[in-house]
């Protein structure tokens, strides 16, 4: 009752000390630069613009260096392995290919492929493949282990709806700053909230949530959920450029929180809707190889 009576008491003083002329100072707040172009479409519009933009999208040839980091949060620690060059190959509907280069040799740190129900993970410097389902069967006590390759499919491409989605379209503005120059940004958004209805109930669970700015309507941010509404994969999309066959981010940056896990990309050349065969999504595993099944 007393904190309820100083609420009151607060709200009524504040006009007081408005109206009665008491002395004040006057400071000036940082105005954040507006961008100079700011597009308005409707929430179906804008859905519609991310299904072309999936439907014309068949395959994605890619080179990136990649720089991984174990962000150990509770600790307040992050460990940041030395950047490799990677080869990223891709075809609708969910093949998929990623090789990853030692540095300085050149040679083959692993080799990953699906077919979007299995994949097979080779590393040649341990003899050693792993293979294993795409869909998580049985979580392992090594979080690692609990990766799988379709994360990585949905991270490169913003798939477009569902028939059974529903989905949300909220406006919103972000400020940002740049440090360097010492300016506020105001970055006016749309927020694409995608769900689908739990067969039998009115519940809704989360699928994704994509982020576009209203300068140019490109996607800066997706985020992914588990089955059980849990954010499985951040995705980050920065500093968009044309490579020839359209724009894309120049960086691409994978947060796996439920792993404490980090894949930074920063794309050297993208090529889209290349002829790509079958057997550019197979790997040959050589005699010898140790190979773990995992479940």
């Amino acid at each position: 009752m007393k904190i309820r009576s100083r609420c009151a008491s607060a709200a009524l003083l504040l006009p007081v000390v408005l109206l009665s002329g008491c002395l004040f100072t006057t400071r000036r707040l940082p105005v954040p630069k507006a961008p100079t172009m700011t597009q308005t479409v409707s929430a179906t519009e804008l859905v519609n613009q991310v299904n072309r933009r999936w439907a014309a999208l068949e395959s994605l040839n890619a080179t990136v260096d990649m720089q991984a980091s174990v962000l150990k949060t509770r600790e307040g620690v992050a460990r940041d392995f030395t950047s490799f060059r990677g080869h990223i190959l891709m075809r609708k509907p969910e093949l998929l290919r990623v090789l990853g280069q030692v540095p300085v040799l050149g040679t083959r740190m692993f080799d990953l492929a699906s077919d979007g129900k299995n994949f097979v993970l080779l590393i040649p410097s341990r003899s050693k493949a792993v293979k294993g389902a795409n869909e998580l069967r049985k979580k392992s006590a090594n979080r690692v282990e609990n990766l799988r390759p379709g994360f990585f499919f949905d991270a490169m491409m913003v798939r477009g709806l569902e028939p059974d989605d529903l989905y949300s379209v909220v406006s919103d503005t972000e400020t940002l700053e740049d440090a360097a120059r010492k300016h506020l940004f105001s970055v006016p958004e749309y927020i694409l909230s995608i769900s689908r209805r739990k067969p039998g109930t009115q519940q809704l669970t989360p699928v994704r949530v994509i982020t576009f700015h209203r300068d140019d309507l490109l996607p800066y941010q997706q985020d992914l959920y588990d089955a059980d509404g849990n954010l499985e994969t951040e995705v980050i999309y920065s500093r968009y450029a044309d490579y020839g066959s359209g724009m894309y981010p120049s960086v691409v940056t994978i947060k796996r929180p439920l792993e404490e896990y980090q894949l930074i990309l920063t794309v050297e050349s993208v090529k889209e809707n290349m002829t790509l065969t079958d057997d550019q999504f197979q790997i040959k595993i050589p005699d010898g190889t140790q190979i773990q099944n995992l479940e």
